[in-house]
Order: structure tokens, then sequence, then C-alpha cells
């Protein structure tokens, strides 16, 4: 299934003229199936590179749950090994063109996660610990399948940091366009095989979720529509996969484990690829900002559906296979992403005016001695925090820098002309809103608009 998926997303690249790449695939196209441990740590080596403009299609693993209960993967996700674009500098920014988004996956668990105390140091996501011998980040084994599956290697104790407080199997059609979760015997049966079941690339270390076989839901029918939790690039200092944000980044504050930082290390460093918003999907585009030589693209965490929030702290994780397609913006300096989504997933407010709608707003406006009207376009700019409201701030001084605005101006146009919206608790929220054509154009943004929207 990985094979004739990974086949389909080069055919489309092909179909889209890029002949270069016929010439020299090694640099035109960067494969990714190999994982860091959790940890995004700009010493370690990365691919590539890739050339500007060039492609990275990646057979990414599934995040959360998985990594969540495999403690040597020290990040709480499984992200893919950093790619290096040629010609990314510290201060420049990486577009990120998101082409497919492909499920692999036949059917995943998940689920509200329940802490088991004893068995982690600090951080149950980043430092897991065997209760029976006291080893830090322990290699494990699977016998059997139930919560209690999970055993360290060294001493054959449980040692899985996390148990579902309330979970679900879920399984997927051929078409992937829905799910269904499944009763106590199928769940159990696919126990037994989880590997094959969610289509685990076979360099990735994490012991399948379905493994524990919850079966809480059952019959419940949800709709597909897949998307990456984590898409970004590298920080400037060495961060757990999924503290790679604002809110889950603030676990690290005086941590007792080796990944501990300061509040403005943190600041500083981070990248804010562990997004979980569910817009970040195929077809969007994502501007991130380049921190590290090279930028170090990374991907994983694909859900396979989310709504706004991701309340019950996960979702449906699944393998799968994306294609990008990267290109740097030289001098284009920002703190955290800026997102293109597809025009269906704008705010209302925030859709592109019209032809007829601008005909009516003119007419509206010379009524009252007014000659013109602002020409606009749409663009969210991404926040993150240690709660929503803290994000929403964070979001709104992004925009007003990036756009050269007074933050009072932001608010009131995010206001009138777009939304804010949660992408995850407690912290990731976006703020979309249409900003006038000139504004765009000063930060270099404006093609990219244009592409996305279709504008004149």
């Amino acid at each position: 299934m990985g094979y004739f998926s990974l086949g389909n997303c080069i055919q489309k690249l092909f179909k889209k003229g890029d002949k270069s790449m016929e010439c020299s695939v090694s640099r035109e196209m960067v494969f990714v199936n190999t994982f860091t441990n959790g940890i995004l740590d700009p010493s370690q080596p990365m691919l590539g590179p890739v050339r500007d403009k060039g492609y990275i299609v990646a057979h990414t693993a599934p995040g959360c749950w998985g990594p969540m209960i495999t403690p040597s993967i020290r990040g709480g996700h499984e992200v893919t090994q950093p790619v290096y674009v040629e010609g990314a500098e510290v201060g420049d920014a990486i577009v990120i063109r998101i082409l497919s988004i492909q499920v692999t996956s036949i059917v995943t668990a998940s689920g509200n996660d329940q802490v088991i105390e004893g068995r982690f140091l600090g951080d149950p996501y980043v430092a897991g610990r065997c209760p029976g011998c006291g080893v830090l980040y322990p290699e494990t084994y699977v016998v059997g399948t139930g919560p209690e599956a999970v055993r360290c290697a060294h001493c054959g104790t449980e040692a899985s940091p996390f148990v579902f407080a309330h979970g679900y199997t879920i399984a997927f059609d051929h078409r992937h366009q829905l799910g269904v979760t499944l009763h106590r015997e199928a769940a159990g049966r696919i126990a037994s095989d989880g590997r094959y079941y969610m289509a685990i690339p076979g360099k990735s270390k994490q012991n399948p979720i379905v493994t524990f076989a919850p079966s809480d839901l059952v019959g419940t029918v949800a709709r597909m529509r897949p998307f990456l939790g984590q898409l970004g690039t590298t920080p400037s200092v060495p961060i757990p996969d999924s503290h790679n944000a604002g809110d889950f980044g603030t676990f690290l504050i005086g941590a007792p484990h080796e990944y501990a930082l300061t509040p403005d290390q943190l600041a500083q460093a981070r990248t804010d690829g562990h997004m979980d918003i569910n817009r970040v999907r195929e077809g969007a585009i994502l501007i991130c900002p380049v921190k590290v030589r090279g930028g170090g693209v990374y991907m994983g965490d694909m859900h396979a559906l989310q709504g706004d929030g991701e309340i019950a702290g996960h979702t449906c994780d699944v393998s799968g296979v994306v294609t990008l397609q990267v290109e740097v913006i030289k001098g284009l300096t920002l703190e955290g992403p800026v997102l293109l989504p597809v025009p269906e997933d704008l705010p209302y407010l925030a859709r592109p005016l019209s032809v007829v709608e601008k005909e009516i707003a003119l007419r509206e406006a010379r009524r009252w001695g007014l000659n013109h009207i602002e020409e606009t376009a749409p663009v969210s700019v991404i926040g993150t925090g240690p709660n929503l409201n803290a994000a929403a701030e964070n979001a709104l001084e992004r925009a007003a820098r990036l756009f050269d605005m007074a933050i009072p101006e932001v608010k009131n146009r995010a206001t009138i002309t777009g939304a804010i919206e949660i992408g995850r608790l407690p912290g990731v929220v976006t703020v979309t809103f249409r900003v006038p054509i000139d504004r765009l154009e000063r930060t270099g943004l404006l093609p990219l608009v244009r592409e996305q929207y279709g504008l004149e």
C-alpha cells in the first residue's frame, strides 16, 4: 500500500512538468523514510540538500500514541529526519507547498490519555523511565496485547508512561473517506498484528498503539480529512518534537531532564512546527521561519481527521506519504509560521472579495464621498502559548510586527475581516484577516497569496 501511494505521488510531480527532475533526482527530489529519536537537534545530520523549489517525498510514521508508549523515543512523536534546503540561511523563510497527503494506515487507535506516575522523570512525553530498574529512555518490547503489553527490555517490567482513560480503535474504508470505531473482538484481532494494520514504516521504532486494543466507542462514524500535525523547520537548540511550540514547550522550562530550557531559550529557539492545525492539509501553503542554516524541514504526526481544538488531546494518528515543494524567500524573517489555507478553509469574513462584492462596496463608498476601497487578501498568522489567551496575544503580536501595524488595528481587522480559530488546546491559534495588498507586497508574501487565491 505504501509503495503504491508513493508511486502516485511521484507521478503527480512529473505531471506538473518539472523536467529537471529527470536529470538530477538526487537534488531535485529528496526521499525521506528515516526518523529522529524524538529530538529536533540542529547539531544532527540533515538529509539532502534539496534544491530551492525542489521536492520532498516522505513516508511518515504515526505521531502521539505510538511514540508515547515507546519511552526510547524522547519527544512524544516520531518525526522525519530534517531536510536541508539549499540556500536557506538564518533570517530567511521557507515556503512549503503541501502537494499531497495520502493515508496508508488501515486502522489506528486513539483517545484520552492517563499518565502513570512513577514511569517518567518530570515529563511523560519526553523522559520515560522504567519503574522496575530505573533506566531512563528504556528500550521496550511488546508481549501480547492490552495496556500491560509494553515491557522494559532490561527487566521485563511494564514501562508505558500512558494508558487510555477512554479510547477507541478505528478502521478506514479503502478509499479513505470514512472511519468506523470497532468493538472489542475486532480491536483484539487487530492488536495482534499492529504494525501491519497501521502500516508503520520499516525504520520506525514505535510500538503500535493498536496493541492496547481500546474499544470504548463502538460504531461511531467519522469523516476523514488528513493533515499534518507536525510540519516545519528545525529549532535552534535541541527541543523534543512534540514540545516545539509555545504550549507544550512550557513543560521544558526548569524541567529535571536534560532537555530543560529557560523561557528566553524556548521563545527564541522554537519554530512552532507542532501545530495540530487541521487546515495544514493538501493544497495549503505554509511559510516557516529559518532558525538554522538549511532550515531543516521535517514532518510527521499525520492525522486522519480532527475537529478544531483537538479537545480529546489526541486524534487518529496514521502512517502516510507526503509530497512537498519547498522554496526559499530571502530576507523574510518570521517569528513563527504563516499559513495560507485552501480557500474553503478560510473563515467566511476572510475570504477574498468577489468582483460583485467589490462593486457593491465601491458604490457605497462613493455615496459617502470615498473614491476607493482597500485591496486586500487573506493571511493566517499562527501563535502559540501556555493557554489560548497567550497564544492569541502571540499571534496578534506576530501579525502586528510582520505587517507593520498596531495591535489594535490587527484586532479590528481580525474582528471584521477574519477570525481567531483554535488549532489545539491548550495554546495554538490562527489569527486570520484580510491584509492590505501593499503590506503583503512589502513582506514578499504577495506572490504566494495571489497564487493561492487566484487573485489578479
